[in-house]
């Protein structure tokens, strides 16, 4: 299964600056191989860089989408607005899930993305207060339960999941991989409890949270993680490239 590497520019770069990054990235990255290297920036950059992107080393992804097509919700932008321009979506991110996002509204949007043949990335993952109570693995089950509701077992194979524990995320605080795996683990034995084998045969997993060059191997190293959601380092053209040729050199 190719590696994923999935870099998530929040709110940052107009698109002349995504531009530049863009075309500086391509520089540094080598064509895809078993490693498929995304990136998601801001809405109002996706249109023009979809324009200008080498698509043999690049993939678009968006960071958000609304749960319906069309209809009166302003500032909003729908999965079908998307449709063939961005083949995966950031969907439950911590920061959105704190902005009053809840498993039933992730449910939804993670059914739309497959209705427009856009491919969720969903995030999950505990805040520091449930790390301390050991309830890391309990919350991240209950999110995956409640958000992958009304999908099938066909949809949940073609699914990207990223672990990124709350706590870890642009803290520079670090998960260390023995923490990582329990959960990573417990994911995938969810998976496979409620939709079978052939759900879980082509889940693939990500990490993510603080995730630089230094630390990136030691994740992709870990049993059944298959890439990396990366934050602040993928506005970093030379750092986030380190981290997408570590992936693709890694057997």
């Amino acid at each position: 299964m190719a590696r994923l590497i999935v870099g998530n520019w929040k709110m940052n770069l107009n698109p002349g600056e995504a531009s530049v990054l863009v075309h500086r990235l391509e520089d540094k990255l080598a064509a895809k191989s078993d490693t498929e290297v995304v990136i998601c920036p801001p809405f109002i950059d996706l249109y023009p860089i979809s324009k200008e992107l080498d698509k043999k080393k690049l993939t678009l992804g968006s960071q958000n989408i609304h749960y319906l097509d069309e209809g009166a919700f302003t500032g909003e932008i729908s999965p079908a607005m998307l449709k063939g321009l961005v083949s995966y979506s950031i969907i439950g991110h911590s920061e959105r899930r704190a902005m009053g996002e809840d498993d039933k509204l992730i449910a939804k949007k993670v059914a739309a993305a497959f209705r427009n043949d856009i491919v969720p990335v969903l995030c999950v993952g505990e805040t520091l207060a449930d790390r301390e109570h050991k309830l890391s693995t309990k919350v991240v089950i209950d999110q995956l339960t409640a958000d992958l509701a009304q999908l099938t077992a066909a949809d949940v194979a073609e699914l990207v999941v990223a672990y990124e524990p709350v706590w870890a995320i642009g803290t520079g605080k670090f998960a260390k991989p023995d923490e990582v795996s329990p959960v990573v683990a417990a994911i995938r034995q969810t998976i496979e409890e409620l939709y079978g084998e052939d759900g879980a045969a082509g889940l693939r997993v990500l990490y993510g949270g603080s995730v630089n060059p230094d630390n990136c191997a030691a994740y992709l190293k870990l049993p059944g993680v298959d890439g990396l959601l990366v934050g602040g380092a993928s506005l970093n053209y030379e750092e986030f490239a380190q981290i997408a040729k570590v992936a693709q050199d890694l057997k």
